[in-house]
């Protein structure tokens, strides 16, 4: 493996420290082919730096709902920031799905404070 002197590399334990994640979800991520590690001479895995944010990202979409295979069909669209009539399709219909969850949750909520405020008043 070559790299340059600008180009640096961070390990496995470093990228799951900075996403907030294990070290095992970082190798799930690679089993599932969301994540793409080089390796060193010995074998490490070996990460650029931006891959923190990416695996933030994932957990965020882990958490909305997405499977591994739709978050993989969102990988193209976050590394290049350009999407065709299919892929649009696809995010828009995500986001109508989460916002339809938000909306759920803040329901919820909504009548939590309402209990909340009714047992305030009445110990």
């Amino acid at each position: 493996m070559t790299t340059t002197a600008a180009e640096r590399l961070i390990r496995i334990g470093e990228v799951a420290r900075g996403a907030g994640v294990s070290v095992r979800a970082v190798r799930y991520y690679e089993e599932q082919g969301l994540l793409v590690p080089r390796r060193s001479a010995s074998g490490q895995r070996l990460y650029r730096p931006d891959t923190i944010t990416l695996v933030r990202f994932i957990q965020q979409m882990y958490a909305a709902g997405l499977t591994s295979s739709r978050i993989a069909e969102l990988l193209p669209c976050w590394d290049s920031g350009h999407t065709d009539p299919a892929q649009r399709a696809m995010l828009r219909a995500e986001r109508e799905r989460i916002q339809a969850k938000v909306d759920d949750l803040r329901a919820a909520l909504d009548r939590l404070d309402e209990v909340i405020a009714i047992t305030d008043t009445h110990p």
